[in-house]
């Protein structure tokens, strides 16, 4: 399975746009992690999975659950589970959903780690990064698992990998 992960893009709309273009065919699914500003009429939405972010106004699902080559993933924003002060909110909401992937945004910091053998990964923002890696101008993610194992390499919005942020994880590890 490998799938494009993408958050906090707040209005940049070509850019979504550019990302679904390039990696058209080569990734089962985009997943939009909140704060999009797209209107609910844009059509870019109906090749996204999406969720509301705290800038949002369209009326996208707060989370969202999906499965794929049987993998358990949950999406959300992270406002509403205070992920600026830690993911211990979402670490019990994954537990409680049993997701073995957890996708989020808000902080505009990239990031990737496992917890009680549940993954969870935020791509940064697109738009408006912060943190360590600001400098790189905008990051997303592509996550990938074959074989129990999770890979999620960080790209920029040249579509150029940053091979020094790649993670590996397997599935089940604390």
């Amino acid at each position: 399975m490998k799938l494009l992960v993408v958050s906090d893009s707040h209005g940049d709309r070509q850019i979504i746009a550019d990302l679904l273009d390039h990696y058209q065919d080569q990734v089962e699914a985009v997943i939009h992690c909140g704060d999009s500003e797209l209107k609910a009429t844009d059509s870019l939405l109906d090749r996204l999975t999406m969720v509301q972010g705290n800038m949002d106004l369209a009326n996208f699902p707060l989370i969202q659950k999906k499965i794929i080559d049987n993998q358990t993933i949950l999406v959300t924003h992270g406002h509403r589970f205070g992920v600026n002060g830690g993911l211990l909110k979402l670490e019990l909401l994954a537990q409680q959903e049993n997701a073995n992937l957890v996708f989020f945004g808000h902080t505009h910091q990239l990031g990737a780690e496992i917890s009680h053998g549940q993954i969870f990964i935020n791509p940064g923002s697109i738009a408006q990064p912060r943190g360590k890696y600001a400098f790189i101008g905008g990051t997303y993610a592509i996550v990938e698992t074959l074989n129990n194992q999770v890979t999620v390499k960080f790209y920029d919005r040249n579509f150029d990998p940053i091979p020094e942020l790649e993670c590996h994880f397997n599935e089940g590890d604390d």
